[in-house]
């Protein structure tokens, strides 16, 4: 269904259907097997309609789909055979699908990396943290950066980058366990966002000599509380606002200290990951990560889901803070 206000289980179907076959390819189509499926928070979007966003809203009574892993099972391109490991935005949310052989990526078979990383320490969340700390915050040794959700899909990157250029790293998290988390990946302070009591406060606690880098994931109430704590000429890395993501006109929160970006000169960077795939920035992050992967010096936490039947639910527990890590679906 299109979706108002928090989406449930019953906005969703899940059908069985008869399996499709290689004798079923026309040219130039490839038979997938799902691996492995992406749940985000831009998914919440597409349940919408909406016509005017960035994304391709879902259709009622059509398949969804999104970022994945499959094997190819059958072939009639010349690009692709039985057995190759492909990744890509377009995976149905179906067991076994047909589709024309374009939009896909091959993965390595030698790279000795699980495909589920793709989605993960070398995917889309991955990336979108290197576009905000580094390709727009331009984070600098001896700053101060603070990041929300810090120990979900993009946090957890977000921390590890940061640490890696010298800075400070304040981290926010739902639970004393993902506070915990955040801790072990290098951050020098972390709070529950849950359980701290004032925000602005909190914050101020956490990071005494102000904020020069807030990499937003959540929007809301933390937003202003990160507002009231920026440094002069301070920077905030718009990643997302998932808090927001449910509200209707009458639940949404209004934001009361934007008046602090006047003074403070601060720049509120909004962005989109995908525009940055075409860019120096995607070869840079694949270069990076792979050498600090290899070496040791990356961290990537995954919550999987098993059954393609469960990932409805799975992407409600999204919106609930209810996964731990990058959220996918086996």
């Amino acid at each position: 269904n299109v979706v108002s206000g928090a989406p449930t289980l019953a906005d969703f179907k899940i059908e069985s259907t008869s399996v499709p076959t290689k004798e079923s390819l026309q040219n130039d189509q490839i038979l997938v097997r799902t691996l492995y499926l992406s749940v985000d928070p831009y998914m919440r979007g597409r349940l919408s309609g909406a016509q005017d966003s960035y994304v391709e809203s879902f259709v009622a009574g059509k398949t969804l789909f999104g970022l994945g892993v499959g094997v190819i099972e059958a072939s009639t391109s010349p690009d692709y055979k039985e057995g190759d490991i492909i990744t890509g935005d377009t995976l149905k949310w179906e067991c076994k699908f047909i589709a024309n052989a374009r939009g896909f990526t091959k993965i390595p078979a030698s790279s000795g990396i699980s495909p589920a990383n793709y989605l993960g320490i070398l995917g889309m969340p991955s990336f979108t943290a290197y576009v905000g700390v580094v390709s727009l915050a331009k984070a600098k040794a001896g700053e101060t950066i603070l990041i929300s959700a810090a120990s979900g899909a993009v946090g957890q990157v977000a921390i590890q980058l940061a640490k890696a250029r010298g800075l400070c790293v304040i981290g926010a998290a739902g639970s004393d366990d993902k506070v915990e988390f955040v801790k072990s990946l290098g951050a020098d302070a972390a709070f529950n966002y849950k359980t701290c009591g004032d925000l602005t406060s909190a914050i101020k606690k956490a990071a005494p000599n102000g904020v020069d880098i807030y990499f937003d994931n959540v929007g809301g109430e933390f937003l202003d509380a990160a507002l009231a704590n920026m440094n002069s000429f301070g920077r905030i890395a718009e990643c997302g606002m998932i808090s927001q993501y449910n509200a209707t006109e009458e639940t949404a929160y209004r934001v009361k200290n934007l008046i602090r970006v006047v003074p403070k000169r601060l720049s509120i960077l909004g962005f989109i990951v995908s525009d940055y795939y075409a860019k120096p920035d995607y070869a840079n992050f694949i270069t990076e990560v792979s050498t600090m992967l290899r070496e040791g010096k990356i961290q990537y936490k995954l919550h999987e889901i098993v059954g393609l039947e469960n990932g409805p639910q799975g992407l409600l527990d999204l919106f609930e803070g209810k996964n731990f890590g990058k959220l996918v679906v086996k």
